[in-house]
């Protein structure tokens, strides 16, 4: 295979996600990563204006680049040149950023999504939760937000619980009503933070069981995935459920969708320049 430069971007419901890897065969060089946080503004101009940074931060021209792969909701990004669905993405991601992944909790702003890989990345089961669910990014900002905390504060506050309040709704519209309540008793922030985690981590456990998971190293890829308070629960509950998975997370889980993305378009890349020599 020749070197080539691939691009991958993947526009979730909170960020623009961007990377650009040199990629040789079984070799992948990261060349360079851009986020953007959407807020209201149009997420396909973000797009673009993310990839230009990344070039340019890579000192690379747009011409450079032989594949420009998209996920997530970029299906319609104009400059790109294929698109992939976001579990292929995560999985692969997933593999590249810790080859010892068998399974992905990918979890974004508004849904969450369990994913069973092989060592290739390649997805052999999947399930999502529902969009309405209080196990979402959008759920823990509105309640951050609510506690009048940082984002960045909330995996920490939450290891710091000593009496957990329980969560009990599924529904996020519910939940938050709970939290209200719960102030208003005088519930730490702390403990309605934890009990908020616990109740996350016990269904995605069980969504995990729901796909065959039951061993194996879980990668936490998403907007959550570096929630320390998150995955410290996640993993008590999966002893909990008595399976034999542990969950981690990676400093650049978030970009796990448009790593995937870049590399999945290399390996397009070269089959379809080998099917135009054969031809």
């Amino acid at each position: 295979m020749t070197e080539i430069i691939t691009a991958g971007i993947d526009i979730g419901s909170g960020c623009v996600k961007t990377v650009l890897f040199k990629v040789n065969g079984s070799d992948a060089q990261w060349l360079a990563k851009e986020t953007a946080r959407i807020r209201n503004r149009d997420p396909f101009q973000l797009a673009n204006d993310s990839y230009e940074h990344a070039l340019k931060h890579a000192g690379l021209k747009r011409g450079d680049v032989a594949y420009v792969a998209s996920t997530g909701d970029a299906e319609n990004l104009k400059f790109s040149t294929g698109h992939f669905y976001s579990m292929t993405t995560h999985g692969r991601g997933a593999i590249y950023l810790n080859p010892n992944t068998r399974s992905v909790l990918d979890i974004g702003a508004l849904n969450g999504r369990a994913i069973k890989v092989d060592a290739s990345g390649k997805v052999l089961s999947y399930k999502m939760t529902s969009q309405c669910a209080s196990g979402s990014g959008q759920f823990l900002e509105n309640i951050a937000r609510y506690l009048g905390i940082a984002q960045d504060e909330i995996g920490s506050l939450s290891q710091q619980a000593n009496d957990p309040e329980k969560v009990s709704s599924i529904c996020a519209v519910l939940a938050e009503t709970d939290v209200i309540n719960m102030v208003s008793r005088g519930i730490t922030a702390p403990n309605i933070l934890k009990g908020i985690h616990e109740s996350m981590a016990v269904r995605l456990a069980k969504l995990l069981k729901s796909i065959g998971s039951t061993d194996g190293l879980v990668l936490m890829t998403g907007g959550l995935a570096l929630d320390t308070g998150l995955v410290a629960a996640l993993n008590e509950a999966l002893v909990k459920e008595k399976v034999n998975l542990v969950a981690e997370s990676h400093p650049d889980s978030i970009y796990a969708g448009a790593i995937g993305a870049s590399l999945w378009g290399a390996f397009r890349h070269e089959k379809l320049t080998r099917l135009v020599k054969a031809a």
